[in-house]
């Protein structure tokens, strides 16, 4: 299985969870755009950190499964993670306060 299938699937789950949290607890716009800005950190610093680890050669991918895309020194299939634990995680936080009923 090739990275990109892999985070595609973790991707896919936690937007599933997302969505759930979105109608089941009513999410505003508000919530979309505070969980799209995050993401969006989280990815500045997963290129900026991940490239820098990458050159320090303190891992290495196999490459014959990358898609070939690199954002600095990271491969583009790195990204998924940042954005599945960022729509993943306040989804969840969300679900868990609306069962617990502490709004």
């Amino acid at each position: 299985m090739s990275y990109a299938a892999l985070a595609g699937v973790f991707v896919a789950a936690c937007g599933a969870v997302a969505v759930l949290a979105s109608v089941r607890c009513r999410l505003t716009t508000r919530w979309w755009l505070a969980t799209g800005i995050t993401i969006g950190i989280l990815l500045v610093l997963t290129v900026v950190f991940d490239s820098l680890m990458i050159q320090a050669d303190l891992f290495r991918f196999n490459e014959e499964s990358l898609l070939g895309v690199r954002l600095w020194h990271a491969p583009v299939e790195d990204l998924a993670w940042p954005v599945a634990a960022g729509l993943l995680l306040p989804a969840l936080r969300e679900l868990l306060i609306h069962r617990e009923g502490i709004t």
